[in-house]
Parts: structure tokens; sequence; C-alpha cells
């Protein structure tokens, strides 16, 4: 599901708080709903019933003044950082102000940067100006119900979107994740340079030919290197064809052949078998920028493998000298 905000794995505090707000300002808070505690270490004698009703009411007005505060400046949601307490829950029920806890700091972070607002460390730095804006919040439930999660949408920031995946196990999660991973790259690679070349192993196959024709052109010993590349480059369209079930050599051969005599270099392996080789009426297409990357690595890994000019193996007394035999 592709949301066009923030999602985050986090329900609303109290079960009876509204689950959709919309038009929301939301004050993102990094610090706790709860009486500010002593720096050094005290000690705190209750004696009597009222020393008790003294703290609790302590405590009752130190969480009124937070929201009031917080709804002084505006504020229809706060997030929290940190959690708090039923007694703070029945406040915050009680005052009207929908609130959800325990938001770790990536979240916060996420949320500040999609809604256009500022964290917050003290409630008494807290002001209207620095409240995030979002068209909708909202609680979406999935399965048997148990499963709930804070969906923050229509924000003033519309680069901020998330990609919402679910599925049975782990395992198909991280498969879709790093499918999605690599579709995007695909995108920015054609957004960097929107240069394509048909698949299928036509690229391949074209290149191979064409270095197997400048090799022709040369008479000494250096066209056994243009065709060892030659060779070197049928090794991906002959893996399609052998993963689609065909004969790798005579397929390759017969490709070849085709893209010769049709002149067309979009011809490649037809591994869906759609009863054409031609790639481009297929729409199977690579982006330049990751082919010429293919090409270049593979390359120069095989010029650091040649610039290895010497290889030596202990013979039999030299393995006897080293292990003391």
């Amino acid at each position: 599901m592709l949301v066009k905000g923030v999602v985050i794995d986090k329900t609303l505090a109290h079960p009876q708080m509204p689950r959709v707000i919309k038009d929301a300002k939301i004050a993102i808070l990094t610090c706790p709903f709860e009486p500010p505690k002593p720096k050094n270490t005290v000690r705190l004698d209750i004696a009597s019933e009222a020393d008790y009703e003294a703290l609790r009411k302590y405590e009752r007005e130190t969480f009124e003044t937070m929201i009031k505060q917080v709804k002084d400046s505006g504020a229809t949601l706060a997030i929290c950082q940190w959690g708090f307490d039923d007694e703070a829950t029945h406040l915050l029920y009680h005052h009207k102000l929908p609130a959800v806890r325990w938001v770790g700091g990536p979240e916060i972070e996420l949320i500040a940067i999609a809604t256009n607002g500022r964290i917050v460390p003290r409630f008494s730095e807290l002001t209207p100006e620095k409240l995030g804006s979002a068209g909708i919040v909202r609680e979406l439930s999935f399965g048997t119900g148990r499963d709930h999660y804070l969906c923050i949408e229509n924000c003033p920031n519309t680069r901020a979107v998330t990609i919402f995946i679910r599925a049975s196990n782990s395992t198909v999660i991280e498969e879709t994740k790093r499918a999605l991973h690599d579709a995007m790259c695909v995108v920015r690679n054609l957004v960097r340079d929107d240069k394509i070349v048909y698949g299928g192993g036509s690229a391949e196959l074209a290149c191979s030919i064409a270095v197997s024709k400048e090799a022709d052109k040369i008479a000494g010993l250096e066209q056994y290197s243009y065709r060892a590349f030659s060779d070197a480059l049928d090794a991906i369209p002959m893996a399609l064809a052998q993963n689609s079930g065909y004969s790798p050599i005579d397929t390759v051969t017969q490709l070849k052949a085709l893209q010769i005599e049709q002149q067309n270099s979009a011809i490649g392996v037809d591994g869906m078998n759609m009863g054409t080789n031609d790639m481009k009426s297929q729409g199977v297409i690579e982006t330049l920028t990751a082919k010429k990357q293919q090409l270049s690595l593979a390359t120069q890994v095989v010029r650091m493998i040649l610039k290895i000019d010497d290889v030596r193996l202990p013979n039999d007394e030299q393995q006897s000298s080293m292990f003391g035999m």
C-alpha cells in the first residue's frame, strides 16, 4: 500500500480516543508526561493519607499544566517519544487531546520532516509555529484486529511517502523489500540518464557481434583477445536461454544469425514464450547506466586477475619443512 505520508507501528494511548483526526495540528514532543524528577537522590516519606493525597494532587496538577500548555499551542494531537501512565492517559482523554506514546527517535524525525514540525524538548517551549500539520491522521487495523498502525497522510512535505508491506512471514517481506529497492534503483537510474538498451541478452549479443567483426580486421595475436571478449559476452544470453529451457549454444547461434540477417539489435531470448524474439515489441528494457556498469566491473575483474603474473605452489620438500616433518 502506498501512503502519501508516514506510517508508524503505534496506536492512540486510549481506546476511546478518536480514530480519525482531520486537519491535525501535531505537537512532536521528546519530553515525558510526568512530574519533573530531582537530579539528586532524594527520599520521599509519606506518613499519612493526607501526604499521599497531596502527592497525588501535585501529580494531577502537573499533568493538567502540561496538557494545558499543549492545548494552548493549538495542538490537536500529541506524539510523545516517552511513555505516560494511566493517570496521564485518562487526563488526556478527559481533555480531548489524542496522544501517541513510545514513538521511537527515527519515527519522530520522519514525522517532523513530513509535517514540517519542530521537535520540542520542553513543554514550555511549545508554540503554534512549532506544530506539524497533516490533512488526516487515522488508525488502521489489519488481520484479526490485533495489528494497529497510525497513518499520517496529506502532509505538507509531499516528498514523504511510505510503502506499507504486509505478508504471511518475514521471508516474503524481505523479498518484497529487495524487489522494491531494485525497482526504485531502476527509476533512479532512468531519472539520472534516460537512455535504455533492450534486454533479453540482445545488448550482449549485439556487442558480441560487433567485437567479433572488429577481431576479423586484426591480423596479429591481438585478435584472440577480441574473440575471447566476444565469447565472454555470450555468457549472459546463454544463461538466459538455459534458464528458459532452451539449448544455450543453438539459441545464441540462431539469435546472432537473426540479428545479422534482420539488422535488428533488439533480438533476444524469448524467456516468457511470447512468440517473438523482438525485445522492443515485448517491452523488455534495461538502463544503459546499469549495463555499462556491469560490463565495466566484469572487465575490471578480469584485468585484475590478468595482472597476477606468478603463482607459486610449495613443493613437497617445502610442505614437509612447513609442518616439521
